[in-house]
């Protein structure tokens, strides 16, 4: 069978095995809790800031992945609470971000342990201090790639003026933007399969997965919002829960595309490992040769 087909195999197989599905449930449940506490504190960083609507620009970049009846959620949520403007709001958003945020990713720990077959070996509060670490460097390449895409055209404006560049980086640059931005979120789900599992690898090995993840993320946005745009219809069985449960799906899959990153990397590496195990000569044969060479 061609290696692509084994891996293929293997990944279909893994799902069911390594309970994928169960673990993207609860991710979605703890990325559920994180959502409102971090845009809490979100909200209110950018209330400082000396830039007009930069929170609403940030909420329309977030519709452009998250599906619509959600996003109507989102903003009476958020404008609900920021309407009783306190400044325990920032201490609160920030502590509960992280802490819930960390709860997830201590979950993701452990679901990438059981997809990479390895036991955990690290004590419960090294676990924890890296679930946090991991929510830091996640959150930080996130709102950097936000930032190119929120930021990008005026950025571009601004460059083109200053540097007098010529029409070429006019047109390249809202093509580029994404393109960085996608970078920095391959970057961030490289770097949760590179720390996340209790196993020694290579940057190399995690990265296919990364990349297949990113992709499979923004296809699987676009066209869960297509489908419940058109044919989901969430308001008619859920009523006024139709919002939440439309996010919390999203969620879902968000969690499990993740996940099958992570056994596309565990695939690719266990086969390639047969592949140069096979192509390298026994023991047996090496003595076989050098008795003949010796004859």
């Amino acid at each position: 069978m061609p290696s692509w087909k084994r891996v293929l195999v293997y990944f279909v197989s893994e799902v069911s095995e390594n309970h994928i599905f169960s673990f993207s449930a609860a991710l979605s449940y703890y990325f559920l809790l994180a959502l409102f506490p971090a845009l809490i504190a979100l909200a209110t960083i950018v209330g400082l800031l000396p830039i007009p609507h930069l929170f609403n620009t940030i909420v329309g970049a977030m519709a452009q992945v998250v599906p619509p009846q959600s996003m109507g959620l989102v903003r009476r949520v958020v404008s609900d609470v920021m309407s009783h403007n306190h400044p325990a709001l920032l201490s609160f958003g920030l502590i509960g971000a992280l802490w819930v945020c960390s709860s997830a990713f201590a979950t993701m720990i452990e679901a990438l342990n059981v997809t990479y077959h390895v036991p955990e070996t690290r004590p419960f509060w090294r676990v924890r201090l890296l679930a946090l670490e991991l929510t830091l460097l996640s959150g930080v390449l996130t709102s950097v790639a936000f930032a190119f895409v929120i930021v990008g055209p005026y950025f571009g404006r601004f460059l083109s003026a200053r540097f007098d560049l010529r029409l070429a980086f006019v047109i390249a640059w809202p093509i580029l933007q994404h393109v960085l931005a996608a970078i920095l979120m391959v970057l961030a789900i490289e770097g949760l399969y590179f720390l996340a599992p209790d196993v020694k690898q290579s940057l190399s090995a995690s990265l296919p997965g990364a990349v297949f993840a990113v992709i499979a993320w923004l296809l699987l946005s676009d066209g869960l919002s297509l489908y419940l745009q058109k044919f989901g219809h969430l308001n008619r069985t859920y009523g006024v829960l139709g919002g939440a449960i439309a996010l919390l799906v999203w969620l879902y899959w968000s969690g499990f595309v993740i996940l099958l990153g992570a056994m596309l990397n565990t695939g690719i590496t266990k086969f390639k490992g047969e592949a140069e195990m096979a192509a390298r000569p026994s023991e047996d044969q090496e003595v076989r040769s050098k008795v003949a060479g010796a004859n």
